[in-house]
């Protein structure tokens, strides 16, 4: 018999200077496939791209113990208004410096040379997981669909970080 999926609590954050609710479409289908997988979505909203902007709304999110996973998407390029790893790299306890390696992998395989342009990142702080998706609605896919579905998903073996943020776990379990 196998266990049933725990859901959890996610916030996303949208990262962006032009976007608004009717033209997110990336921070919608993180919304939409969180959803589909049986999570809650906590809250979702759109932040300009500036590093004190972010880092204050990701930080009352680690704060807030309804929030167990943030994702966020835009913001992890090299344009001069891209500052997403910035804000949100100094908030970590610990980096998960695999995320980034194995997006940029997957993402490869979709567009090629220009995945390395992506500083996307992962990491936890105040047994919060939080992951830094880029901005295009594909790069969102590629990043739910190849790595967090299974790792926000409590029943995935051998490891997954589901079993990091519930209260009651705390470990890989």
């Amino acid at each position: 018999m196998s266990q049933a999926m725990i859901p959890l609590s996610v916030a996303v954050l949208t990262i962006s200077d032009t976007r608004t609710e009717e033209t997110d479409r990336s921070g919608q289908a993180l919304v939409e496939r969180a959803t589909s997988a049986g999570h809650r979505v906590a809250e979702k909203r759109i932040v300009a791209d500036d590093v004190y902007q972010i880092r204050a709304l990701v930080s009352a999110w680690i704060a807030d113990p309804e929030v167990q996973v943030i994702i966020t998407t835009g913001g992890t390029g090299f344009t001069g208004r891209d500052s997403t790893p910035e804000a949100v790299s100094v908030l970590l306890d610990k980096r998960i410096e695999g995320f980034g390696e194995r997006f940029r992998l997957l993402s490869g395989e979709e567009i090629g040379s220009s995945t390395i342009q992506s500083r996307c990142l992962g990491g936890f702080a105040n047994a919060t997981v939080i992951f830094c998706l880029p901005g295009s609605t594909g790069a969102c896919r590629t990043g739910w669909d190849g790595i967090l579905a299974e790792q926000l998903d409590s029943r995935h073996k051998p490891c997954n970080f589901a079993n990091l943020v519930i209260p009651e776990r705390g470990q890989h379990g």
